[in-house]
């Protein structure tokens, strides 16, 4: 467990760090697949993209900049700049939570950068500056401070070739969360999601807003709806739980989800990874995220594949956050290298991304 004096500095800040997502298939597919290893599809190896909230936006950033060659697109949501935290929980809750410490330093965190350049810890710079990039936050967030997503916005800002790969969203009345449009049959248990403000217990926001649509609409802006796409994403498509122990890391649970489209299991569509939050792995909200976000809509209508990695809850990451602060290699490292290419978790889900663009065996 982490120090009393650490989270005494922000109180519930902790408790809340983060936030992220999760078809009500997940039991059923943990029954009928024993923790299968996860799939070579033959997927698209240039057109992924990685999205994320709060934590999980922290993350979905580091791979990005980690592996720029390796993706087309990112999306945020509800995250701060890039390293915020520099290898330091007391950064990570002063500094990239609220700004009671002052904010970020752009200028250090670019120095930060280009010190890992120089040693090939991240990707090219010119290879950054191709990417598309959403950027959302409400303007009520209680747990990460709007203005770290201003910042977030301005790193990009320098980032990328033009300001047309970027767009920067600012949603009033909302807070900490993803904001999805709920079905009209979906159940109403108020620890399924939040009211647009407060988040409720799986920080899905029951806001008539389809942020995983205009996020990925805005990813992919000349795919087109595949002819088959009435079906819903529950009715197209097959979530399988994989068992992530091949992919050993510290900090991930031992089951991983994947949606797949029906066309998609012959092999040609793109990748989305979709980066939990802390608190919002399977283990501590179900299926809500995947089955409310409106990823896996999406990802029916146009064919693309969405994976769900999962970190897991321990004595030493009580919150089952992923690892964007050091916490994974601190104990062993001087300098944690996890925002770069050698660290452990963006390792694990560069391993997870390679698997399912491998052309798979053929059959005899």
């Amino acid at each position: 467990m982490l120090p009393a004096s650490a989270l005494a500095v922000h109180p519930l800040a902790f408790t809340l760090l983060c936030v992220s997502m999760c078809v009500p298939l997940i039991a059923q597919a943990e029954a009928a697949s024993e923790h299968n290893a996860l799939p070579a599809l033959g997927a698209a190896s240039d057109d992924a993209s990685v999205v994320g909230l709060s934590s999980g936006g922290y993350m979905a950033t580091q791979l990005a900049v980690a592996w720029p060659e390796r993706f087309s697109g990112l999306g945020v949501l509800a995250a701060g700049p890039w390293s915020c935290a520099q290898g330091s929980l007391r950064l990570a809750l002063n500094q990239c939570l609220t700004t009671r410490n002052g904010a970020p330093s752009l200028d250090d965190l670019q120095t930060r950068h280009q010190r890992y350049l120089a040693r090939d810890l991240v990707g090219k710079t010119d290879a950054l500056s191709q990417l598309r990039a959403y950027l959302w936050h409400g303007e009520d967030d209680e747990v990460v401070e709007p203005e770290l997503g201003d910042l977030l916005a301005e790193q990009w800002q320098g980032w990328l070739a033009s300001p047309d790969q970027l767009r920067v969203v600012r949603s009033e009345n909302i807070g900490h969360g993803w904001p999805v449009r709920l079905p009209s049959n979906a159940a109403s248990d108020p620890h399924e999601w939040g009211d647009c403000h407060q988040g409720g217990g799986s920080y899905v926001l029951s806001c008539d807003e389809d942020i995983a649509g205009e996020m990925l609409d805005w990813l992919y802006p000349e795919r087109d709806v595949s002819d088959d796409a009435s079906s819903s994403g529950e009715e197209s498509g097959a979530l399988i739980a994989f068992d992530q122990a091949e992919f050993a890391a510290k900090g991930l649970a031992d089951t991983g989800y994947v949606f797949i489209p029906q066309d998609c299991e012959a092999g040609g569509c793109p990748v989305t990874l979709a980066i939990h939050g802390c608190q919002m792995n399977e283990a501590a909200i179900g299926d809500t995220f995947i089955r409310y976000s409106g990823l896996n809509d999406w990802a029916a209508a146009h064919q693309q594949i969405v994976l769900y990695p999962q970190a897991e809850s321990s004595m030493t990451n009580p919150q089952g956050c992923w690892d964007w602060w050091g916490f994974a290699e601190s104990t062993w490292q001087v300098s944690p290298q996890y925002d770069t290419r050698e660290g452990v978790q963006i390792s694990a889900l560069m391993a997870m991304l390679d698997r399912l663009q491998t052309a798979p065996e053929p059959i005899d």
